[in-house]
């Protein structure tokens, strides 16, 4: 009589993969570790992988992790999970990940702006270290005590104690936006601001100031607004509708604000972008569902994943990670025109 149920084969171990190729587990290990080079030979190694391909050997990463101290996890704290630019950078930095074994958990702090409850009293050791992507000044504490690895991402370079840092040239962003509008013949700008008190959004303000100053006859107002279409349609329907002159374009820290701009124009019974030109930033999917398309800064969000991950393992390998800034491009599309010919 024939049992129900049969046992499950035995996993292979990496004890079968040595007998299997003729070494000892020493040498396994060396190979599947990527170490072989200058202790074994590339005849030995090749035998090693064949072996371990016919047997369907897989490593158990759970006990290397133990026997190295490592849980090959990384923790990405994102100020949001509703932005898609946060949902990019995830991408390429959970793509980096997997290629090296890795983990990527993400952890949004609360609102976007205020401290992320400390994740680290507990999880501490599950975790190799932190990836922080566009965090605000004041959310900053507990990443900095958490006795991690830290990686910050589109942040201050004269914030003390990280351990590598990505950063886009925001900057150079605002200042071709900027420019752009300039060429064109405005002179008369809102600045539509994001009310995060974080570094990326000072960065854009201090650059539309500086691209302005010194155009005869140019001048600029900083409007600040929340982070959503809403808060951007009432800050601008305010804006656009005060006493003459009425700026003739708006430069917008995001798209989601440039978004709420070009709702507030059409309440008010004006045309984007004959009346008033809106531009945005990061050129997320919103900036080709709106119409006119958006005149936007295209950031490289999942290029800006990969490289915080990459630099995270970098700085675990006692490595340099990677230097310099990730340039930005300006896309000019159908929401930027030159001003009205009306003084």
């Amino acid at each position: 009589m024939t049992s129900a149920s049969q046992p499950a084969p035995a996993r292979p171990t990496s004890r079968d993969v040595a007998r299997a190729a003729g070494v000892s587990q020493a040498t396994v290990s060396l190979v599947l570790g990527d170490k072989w080079r200058g202790r074994v030979s590339e005849a030995t190694a090749e035998r090693v992988r064949s072996a371990t391909q016919d047997l369907g050997y897989r490593p158990n990463l759970a006990a290397r992790s133990l026997r190295l101290g490592r849980t090959r996890t990384a923790l990405l704290v994102v100020p949001a999970l509703t932005n898609e630019f946060f949902a990019r950078v995830y991408t390429g930095a959970a793509a980096v990940a997997a290629e090296h074994g890795f983990g990527v958990v993400l952890y949004p702090s609360p609102d976007g702006t205020g401290p992320a409850r400390d994740p680290f009293a507990s999880a501490r050791a599950a975790l190799d270290g932190v990836i922080a992507s566009s965090m605000a000044a004041d959310a900053l504490g507990a990443l900095h005590g958490a006795d991690l690895p830290l990686v910050m991402l589109d942040s201050d370079p004269a914030d003390t104690g990280v351990a590598a840092r990505v950063n886009l040239d925001i900057a150079d962003g605002m200042r071709q936006v900027t420019d752009h509008l300039l060429t064109l013949g405005h002179r008369r700008f809102i600045h539509l601001a994001s009310a995060i008190d974080s570094w990326t959004f000072a960065v854009r303000a201090r650059a539309v100031h500086d691209a302005v100053q010194g155009v005869p006859g140019a001048f600029v107002r900083t409007v600040p607004a929340a982070l959503d279409v809403r808060a951007g349609r009432e800050a601008a329907e305010h804006a656009l509708a005060a006493p003459d002159p009425r700026p003739t374009a708006i430069i917008c820290d995001d798209d989601i604000l440039a978004a709420g701009a070009c709702k507030a124009a059409r309440r008010l019974g004006l045309r984007v972008p004959d009346d008033v030109s809106v531009t945005g930033f990061d050129d997320l999917a919103l900036a080709t569902a709106v119409e006119p398309e958006l005149t936007t800064v295209r950031l490289p969000a999942e290029q800006v994943g990969e490289r915080g991950m990459s630099a995270l393992l970098a700085v675990l390998d006692g490595r340099p990670a990677e230097p310099g800034s990730l340039p930005v491009h300006l896309v000019v599309r159908g929401s930027s025109a030159p001003p009205p010919h009306r003084s």
